[in-house]
Order: structure tokens, then sequence, then C-alpha cells
């Protein structure tokens, strides 16, 4: 059946000479992977241009629920950024950002929600003109409450621990080792605070903003899946550095 929707490209594997493999975030069906050839004209409808990272992008397709792979009609930008293609910071982020929603969201079925968190924070970054050292990690941070491990802050008590397996601060260190010292427990609910507008206003040094990157891909990592090592973390880190 022939739809219309939004879509957030995610990830771009060759498949063959001829075609690659594109996952795309829909508004309609969540993740869905696409068969996409490359075009041997330069009129085709498809251009691979279009299937950068991050890309927002109004497409055509055949969906068919009983396949893996989805074949494109035609599809064209939804969004036009004006920054994250061209800022050498943005666009380091923006593949840090892509690699990681590939595989947070591998299975994510259709979250008109979560569409719009990703939708919304995208064009905020792009549209943002300084104070985005901390985008990344408010970003995360917010991501996990749409998919369903948000940390539980609100009964934290001085001396306590975050159990990062349990997403919930305990008052007796568990025995799985899964969690963070009280030290650093204490700075989650200052952490929880942050959002867009106010993160430029959270100050970090190099070693606090790494420290807080590695542990929500811990985090992460606990409560997804097959969740694997990242090859743009240490790009990313970098860029920090």
């Amino acid at each position: 059946m022939l739809e219309r929707t939004i879509g957030i490209v995610l990830h771009q594997l060759r498949f063959n000479d001829e075609s690659v493999i594109v996952n795309i975030y829909t508004q309609q069906h969540g993740n869905l992977g696409f068969l996409v050839k490359m075009p041997k004209q330069k009129r085709s409808n498809v251009k691979t241009s279009l299937l950068r990272p991050l890309n927002i992008l109004e497409l055509d397709f055949d969906f068919r629920s009983n396949q893996n792979l989805q074949r494109i009609r035609d599809m064209k930008l939804h969004i036009s950024y004006e920054s994250l293609p061209y800022d050498y910071i943005k666009g380091t982020v923006s593949l840090f950002l892509s690699e990681f929603l590939f595989y947070a969201l591998k299975h994510e079925m259709e979250n008109q929600s979560l569409f719009h968190y990703l939708y919304n924070s995208l064009q905020w970054f792009d549209r943002s003109e300084k104070g985005v050292a901390n985008f990344h990690l408010v970003f995360l941070i917010r991501l996990t409450r749409f998919l369903g491990f948000w940390p539980n802050v609100l009964d934290y008590l001085q001396g306590m621990v975050f159990d990062m397996r349990e997403s919930a601060m305990v008052s007796v260190i568990p025995s799985h080792g899964q969690y963070l010292e009280a030290y650093e427990s204490s700075f989650l609910p200052f952490l929880l605070r942050m959002n867009y507008p106010t993160m430029h206003l959270f100050r970090f040094n190099r070693q606090q903003r790494a420290r807080v990157l590695d542990v929500l891909v811990d985090y992460y990592r606990l409560h997804i899946p097959e969740f694997p090592e990242m090859k743009s973390l240490d790009v990313l880190r970098t860029v920090f550095s």
C-alpha cells in the first residue's frame, strides 16, 4: 500500500554495488528498513545525498508489513538544516547521535511522542547558535523517558546510591555491582533538571562531561539488549577534550 510519512535517517549500509539499506525512524511505523537503489541518472527520484544521518525526509513508499525492507517511491527533504551539515562540532555530535539512535531504536515501533521528541530536538540543535556542549547529554538523558527507563530519583536522600539496573535510588548497595557511588548519585537529580534552554548554565569540565557520557552509555547498555561498542564515541570524546 502506498503511504506518505515523515522519517529521520539513522543509518546507511551498502547492500551491493547497486543498492543500500537505510534505517529510518518514521512517524507512522517506527523504525523501518528500506532497500534503496543507487541512482544511475541525475534525474532519479531517489537522491542518495538525502540519506545523510539525521536528515528529516518526506517519504512516499510501498508499505508491506510482511517484508523486512520497504521500497521508496520518492523522497525529499522535509526540513532543510541550517547548520548541522556545516558546523564541525554539530556534525560530529550528529554522527554520534545517529549511530546511538540506530542501536537504541532498532526495535522501536510507532511512538508519536518519541518521534516528536526527536523531530523537535534536532531542529532545536540545528537552530542553536551557542552553548551546545551539553546537548548530547541532555538529549540522551531525556530520551530515556520515551524508552521506559527514566531514572527515578524522587526518593533520594543523602548517602543513597543509584541502582542502574533498577533505575532507582537505593539505600543498600546492590550486590550486582551496577550502581553509581554515593558521590556521583548525588549529582543525578541535578543532571535531570537540565533541558535545552538551560543546559548552557550547567558547567562541566572535560573530565566531568566525559564521565557523564560514559555513565549514560553504560546505562543504555544495561537496558537495551545487544547494544554494541560505538565507533563514533571516541571521535566525540576527542572533539570535547
